[in-house]
């Protein structure tokens, strides 16, 4: 999306995996209400998306229950949307350490699972978030994360 994608956006439907955590609210949160035709939220937590339908009350925003470890759901909530901001990820040390493979699972395989998904529906742009660096990682988050950016 170039400038002149962005000029347009109030058509637009931007989809937000883990959109029910710190991003996905900020995002609802300093979006104008001219922003945006839509705004997706995918997760898995069925509570906080009922907390955020009610926080927000915004007939934009639209949530979409799934999980980034399943392709087919991925691609049934990302039809016709335009850009994607992947923020879905295990981030817990803990929860990290003590289930490594769900690490791997969801950090690793739900990134390659949102980018098939992505292309597979002629999604225009794809951001992949993070907030770890992992330079020389000694932990499971740290490899999970390191293995996400190659």
């Amino acid at each position: 999306m170039g400038k002149e994608h962005l000029m347009n956006i109030k058509d637009k439907a931007l989809f937000i995996t883990g959109g029910t955590g710190t991003f996905g609210n900020a995002v609802v949160e300093r979006t104008p209400p001219t922003a945006f035709g839509e705004i997706r939220i995918f997760s898995r937590d069925e509570k906080k998306q009922d907390d955020m339908r009610r926080r927000w009350a915004d007939p934009r925003v639209k949530f979409h229950i799934g999980d980034v470890r399943d392709e087919q759901s991925l691609k049934d909530a990302m039809a016709g949307v335009d850009l994607v901001f992947h923020a879905a990820a295990l981030k817990q040390v803990p929860s990290c350490e003590f289930f490594p493979i769900e690490a791997v699972r969801t950090d690793v395989l739900g990134v390659e699972n949102v980018l098939i998904a992505a292309i597979a529906e002629g999604v225009k742009k794809v951001i992949v978030l993070s907030n770890y660096k992992a330079v020389y990682p000694i932990r499971a988050i740290g490899v999970s994360k390191m293995m996400r950016r190659s």
